[in-house]
Order: structure tokens, then C-alpha cells, then sequence
């Protein structure tokens, strides 16, 4: 198989890794990849907005299937525009990735189809949302209805946030993700991750996993784009599962059948694990940044079989089976994100890094020059480990971390703390 793969950050690393594994491969190429990338895959300084450039290099090439890793080239309908050119891509068309592309248009599906989810309202009009924020008071949870890279919600724990975040959004603070929000009910429970495979008709649940989204210890700090995460997710039981796939996956699979955009690809599943059970915090149409890198860790045998079957209805004859070691990821970041950071900044120390026990690493945001590695983004690495307990890996993924010399990056120091508590008995 030829196969493309598009995207440049830590996800699509750990597909690169877990793709240029399979005895069924014959070519690997990313688009436009990344400094670690490019040892498992060809890069290719291919435009991904470029879908005309994407469709002629899949046809010189003779690409069997393109993967999309990141969410605005779905969102961009790229899918549609290769089936069009008879090339099979994995992912959702335009019109099924609105799950992720508009938080307005999921939660109507919700309201719809019965699906568990907080009370909302959708507005395009400040003065309107305020007017339901004062009503319904703080705790209170803002999101940009669009794409904003991970950090368009804003949970307001005061009336004074609510009200700001209202402000920023109109305001242009996400860009034209802001032009409606959502104004939501906060919900109380504990956050998880759930993947499900899908090719239209069938969902095969995949692992699930836990993430941790503020930028400093103690869940302090900005909302990022994820500072770390571990699978599988304690909370996430089997009757946990079975409800989520019951209750939210299959009903969602069946709704967008209804729409005449039926769902392919990845769904990912933000869930907040409430007192009633799950309820659907949002949906994203891809893999997870950084929950991929820990499901690629865990994932037994080859994935390349997994995601044709997606893409030609065949998932019902499908299985996939996990290692039972949990698997944890650390996020090295450039100081200041997600705020403004420098770039350029140089990184030594990985090759030692890689050598410890279990552990492997992925580049997010790197560049290679004259051998080198500098970073080139926001979050910039993912030291993964796994173990037999969720505290061996975190221990193994630090030990690496303490390896890599970088004055200008940061990481948290206490990712996986409440799962290890819970292995303690705390």
C-alpha cells in the first residue's frame, strides 16, 4: 500500500509510527510532517489547503489511501474532494465533520436524538448571551461555535469571566469561530476520552483515555491543546463503555445516516462522567492530541487493515485488541504557550531521552537544521511511556523527560496523578 498521510504534529507522528509498522506498506509520505516524522515517513512540502496539489500528488504517486490528521482539512470538506477524484481517504466528508467544525450544529443532534448532554443555548447577539449567563449564573461554560485549535471554551467559575468571555468571542478574540456561541450548563462529574472506529453504519469502540487540558500542576493555568494524557481511563468501566456507545455513539452514527452525512472516520468522544452516567461534552472527528500518541502505544497488531475498513463499510467483520499496560504522555511545551513563545529554540539530549525503559517519543512541533533539532511550535514533544501501572509509566515518561535538555520548554510534572492515586487507593 501507498499511503499519504497529512498533518505535522504529535498525532500524526504517532500514526506515522504506528502506519510505517505495517507489513502491508509499501510507501510512506506526510504532508508536511515534522523533524521526527521524517524518520518513519518521506515529507512533502505539499500545501494540505491545497486540495487540488493534494489530489494530483495522490495520483502521481499512486496513493492507495490518504489518512487526514488534523481537523481543518476535514473541516474543509479535503475528503469529499478526493472521493470525487476516486481516492480513498480516512476521515468524515464536510458535512458529517460539522461534530466537530460547529458545537452549535452537535448539540442540536443531541437535543434531537436524545443524546446526554448539557442544557444550552446557541447565540449570535452578546447582548442576548449575557442576558442567559445573569439568568442561569456562574459556573457557566462559553464555547466559539467554529475551529480554534482546542481553546475555544472557556469555563467560567464567576459572572465577571462569563460575562469577559462573552465579550472576547464576539469581539474576534477565536476569529470567525466566535462570530455564535454556545452557552452551556456546567457539568460535575470527571472528564474522559472515548474513540470509536466508524465507517457509516458500524462503530468499533477503541481504547479510552484521559487528558489534561490547563497548562500548569494542579490543573492551573490557561486551557491548551492538552498537556498530557494516559489510557486507558480508570473511570471509562466496561458499563461506562457499553452506556457511552448505547447512549451517545450509536444514536449520533444513526442521526447523521438520517442527514445524508454518514459518519467515517474517528469520533472522539469529550465525556464528562456524571452522577446520571456519560454525558457528551463535544465531539472531535479525528484522533485525539495528545490521546493518539497513548492509543497508538497500547494498540496490538496493525492499524492499516482498521482504517480501510472504515473507509469501505467493513468494520462489523472487524476487532481490534489493546495491550493491558497503560500508556502515559508528557507534553514538553515552549515556555509561554499557549501565550506567545519563541521558536528556533534547540533541544539535545532525545536520543538518551529514548533509551529509557518503555519509552517512546514524539515530535509535535519540531525542525531539523544541520542536525539539529529545534522546536517550531507550541507544544513540541511527546514523551510517552508505557508500564504496568499507570505510576510506572508516568515514572518511566519523567525519567526520559529529565534526559532532554531544553531551557526554554516546560512541561507539567504531575500528569496521570489522579489515576496513580487511584492505583494507591487514594
Amino acid at each position: 500500500m501507498n499511503i499519504l498521510l497529512l498533518g505535522s504534529g504529535g498525532r500524526e507522528h504517532a500514526l506515522a509510527w504506528k502506519i510505517a509498522g505495517s507489513p502491508l506498506l509499501t510507501k510512506l509520505w506526510c504532508a508536511p510532517g515534522n523533524a521526527g516524522i521524517a524518520r518513519e515517513a518521506e515529507c512533502v512540502a505539499l500545501d494540505v489547503a491545497d486540495h487540488e496539489a493534494v489530489i494530483v500528488f495522490c495520483k502521481t504517486n499512486k496513493v492507495d489511501l490518504v489518512v487526514v490528521g488534523p481537523e481543518a482539512p476535514l473541516a474543509a470538506g479535503i475528503v469529499d474532494d478526493l472521493a470525487a477524484a476516486g481516492i480513498k481517504a480516512f476521515g468524515p466528508g464536510k458535512a458529517a465533520a460539522q461534530l466537530e467544525s460547529s458545537k452549535g450544529f452537535t448539540k442540536d443532534v443531541c437535543r434531537d436524538n436524545g443524546i446526554p448532554t448539557a442544557a444550552y443555548e446557541r447565540f449570535r447577539d452578546a447582548g442576548a448571551a449575557k442576558d442567559y449567563i445573569h439568568a442561569h449564573g456562574a459556573p457557566i461554560v462559553i464555547k466559539a461555535d467554529g475551529l480554534a485549535a482546542g481553546k475555544g471554551v472557556v469555563v467560567a467559575m464567576t459572572l465577571d469571566e462569563a460575562l469577559a468571555a462573552v465579550d472576547m468571542m464576539f469581539g474576534g478574540g477565536f476569529g470567525t469561530a466566535g462570530a455564535e456561541v454556545v452557552v452551556e450548563e456546567f457539568l460535575r462529574g470527571e472528564e474522559a476520552s472515548f474513540f470509536a472506529l466508524c465507517d457509516g453504519e458500524h462503530a468499533m469502540p477503541l481504547a479510552t483515555a484521559q487528558d489534561h487540558k490547563r497548562a500548569f500542576d494542579g490543573d492551573e493555568g490557561p486551557n491548551t491543546g492538552g498537556m498530557g494524557a494516559y489510557s486507558p481511563a480508570p473511570v471509562m468501566t466496561d458499563e461506562m463503555c457499553r452506556r457511552t456507545m448505547d447512549e451517545i455513539i450509536v444514536p449520533t452514527l444513526r442521526a447523521m445516516r438520517e442527514k445524508g452525512a454518514a459518519f467515517k472516520g474517528v469520533l472522539f468522544a469529550g465525556l464528562m462522567i456524571t452522577e446520571q452516567g456519560p454525558k457528551l461534552i463535544e465531539y472531535n472527528v479525528r484522533f485525539g492530541d495528545p490521546e493518539c500518541q497513548v492509543l497508538m502505544l497500547r494498540m496490538r497488531g496493525d492499524i492499516v487493515p482498521a482504517l480501510f475498513a472504515a473507509c469501505d463499510g467493513q468494520l462489523n467483520h472487524f476487532s481490534m485488541r489493546w495491550f493491558p499496560d497503560p500508556a502515559l504522555t508528557v507534553v514538553m511545551a515552549a515556555k509561554g504557550y499557549p501565550g506567545s513563545y519563541a521558536k528556533g529554540t534547540r533541544i539535545d539530549g532525545l536520543d538518551d531521552a529514548a533509551k529509557a525503559e518503555g519509552v517512546e517519543i514524539f515530535h509535535a512541533g519540531t525542525k531539523e537544521e544541520d542536525g539539529r533539532i529545534l522546536a517550531s511550535g507550541g507544544r513540541v514533544l511527546n514523551v510517552c511511556a508505557l508500564g504496568r501501572t499507570v505510576a510506572e509509566a508516568q515514572a518511566r515518561a519523567y525519567e526520559a523527560v529529565d534526559r532532554i535538555t531544553w531551557p526554554e520548554g516546560f512541561c507539567r510534572r504531575d500528569i496521570g496523578l489522579r489515576a496513580v492515586a487511584r492505583e494507591k487507593g487514594g
